[in-house]
C-alpha cells in the first residue's frame, strides 16, 4: 500500500491512465473486427471501408502507447494483404 503523497498521488494517476488506455484498445479491437467480419463476409467494398477506419486507429493506439509501434504496423500489413487478395479475387 502506498505511503507516501506522491505514491498515492501515482496510484491515482496510474488507476486513470489505465481506464483511458482500456478504453483506446476496446476501440481498436472493435475496429479491427468489423474488418475481419466484412472479410468473412467476402464484401470487398465494406472491407475497403472498415481497412481505411481502423488504419489510422491502430496508428494512433501506438502513438499514444497503447500498442508498440510495429505491433500497429504489423497488423496494418496484414489486414491491408488481406483486404487486397480479397477485392482482387472479387474483381
Amino acid at each position: 500500500m502506498a505511503n507516501t503523497n506522491s505514491a498515492k498521488k501515482a496510484t491515482r494517476k496510474i488507476a486513470r491512465r489505465t481506464e483511458v488506455n482500456k478504453a483506446r484498445r476496446s476501440r481498436v479491437r472493435t475496429f479491427v473486427r468489423q474488418v475481419e467480419e466484412a472479410l468473412a463476409s467476402g464484401d470487398a467494398d465494406r472491407a475497403k471501408e472498415a481497412f481505411r477506419v481502423v488504419q489510422p486507429e491502430l496508428q494512433r493506439a501506438a502513438t499514444k502507447g497503447v500498442l508498440h509501434a510495429n505491433t500497429a504496423s504489423r497488423k496494418v500489413s496484414r489486414l491491408a494483404k488481406r483486404v487486397k487478395a480479397l477485392s482482387t479475387a472479387t474483381a
